[in-house]
């Protein structure tokens, strides 16, 4: 992961309602071992966090000037430092006029991934622990508490420069205890949510419900292909990449690669080329499933609740909307 640049600035604001004090650092941070392994688990923190939301940036204006600094820079009118400088100040302003804020380090890093250009920003946290020392002695220890990450954004660089059209080059953390914590941090990057994370992973699966049901495969090959899903959806996400529809597609199906991917565009389920996962909404996604004495079950588990109801005491399964392919063979029964 080759860092281009990379850069630490402290804003320090107490709860208390006191001015906030900018700690600027005046130059870049040399290149190091610890820099490549704090971004390193930097990403993968930012990787695991649930509740992301994608977006794009707002036109430049004075309310939103971010882009603008940040394209500056890119064409080589700001240095990388001076870039920073700016941003942070306006950060210390936002922060300010917000009451639920509080201050903190404010990371600054342009790097590469594989032939991608990213910028993450984050604001960090010192928390306190405890180390062993050489001489066997119980020492306190403080250190950035990357696993405690509330508010950050990494912005996709080769993206929102090459693809015009696009609506997720940005993605950022939505605040934990609602959107109000993480409004001025949105605000201070400039950026509007342009896709539904949740909403787009919850139609990937329904689309592949219903192309499991229309293909009317075995029980076995659907739940493989199910797994097939997750898994890459899961990968996905680990590496922070959005899941390719066509790539999913020749996943599920090495045979008919095109298949799925022609399921959704003939079914017009609205989908992008490219979509986040959404990692809550795909840890809901299995499959329930039971075979015995001629009768095997199978469905999803998010359908418990709604289609399918389950009474334990009396051990009974009530199913509603039943397949058409299974109502008009009970039709014919006779």
């Amino acid at each position: 992961m080759p860092i281009r640049h990379c850069i630490v600035h402290l804003i320090d604001k107490k709860p208390d309602g006191t001015p906030a004090v900018l700690h600027a650092r005046n130059e870049e941070l040399p290149e190091s071992s610890a820099i490549e392994y704090m971004l390193a688990d930097l990403n993968e923190s930012y990787n695991a966090k649930q509740g992301k939301a994608w977006g794009f940036f707002h036109a430049e204006s004075g309310a939103h000037p971010f882009s603008g600094w940040l394209k500056e820079y890119l064409d080589g009118g700001k240095d990388f430092t001076a870039f920073s400088r700016v941003a942070v100040e306006h950060l210390q302003k936002l922060m300010e006029e917000s009451n639920l804020s509080v201050g903190g380090h404010v990371l600054f890093a342009h790097y590469q991934q594989g032939m991608t250009d990213y910028l993450a920003i984050a604001l960090l946290h010192h928390s306190e622990g405890v180390a062993v020392t050489e001489q066997l002695d119980v020492t306190p220890s403080r250190h950035l508490d990357l696993g405690q990450l509330h508010l950050a954004a990494r912005i996709n660089v080769s993206e929102w420069q090459n693809n015009k059209q696009s609506r997720q080059y940005i993605s950022f953390i939505k605040g934990k205890n609602g959107k109000k914590v993480s409004e001025y941090f949105r605000d201070f990057i400039g950026c509007q949510e342009g896709v539904d994370g949740p909403g787009e992973t919850r139609t990937l699966l329904k689309a592949f419900s219903d192309f499991v049901e229309s293909e009317d495969l075995p029980e076995e090959s659907a739940r493989e292909k199910t797994k097939t899903l997750v898994d890459y959806a899961s990968s996905q996400a680990k590496m922070g990449e959005p899941m390719g529809l066509e790539e999913l597609s020749e996943l599920i199906d090495e045979e008919r690669p095109k298949a799925f991917y022609d399921h959704i565009r003939n079914k017009d389920y609205g989908l992008s080329p490219e979509i986040p996962a959404d990692k809550r909404t795909l840890n809901q996604f299995r499959r329930f499933t039971g075979r015995a004495e001629g009768l095997s079950i199978s469905f999803e588990a998010h359908l418990l609740g709604s289609k399918i109801e389950y009474d334990e005491e009396a051990g009974t399964l009530i199913i509603k909307g039943l397949p058409t392919q299974l109502t008009d063979q009970l039709k014919r029964r006779n």
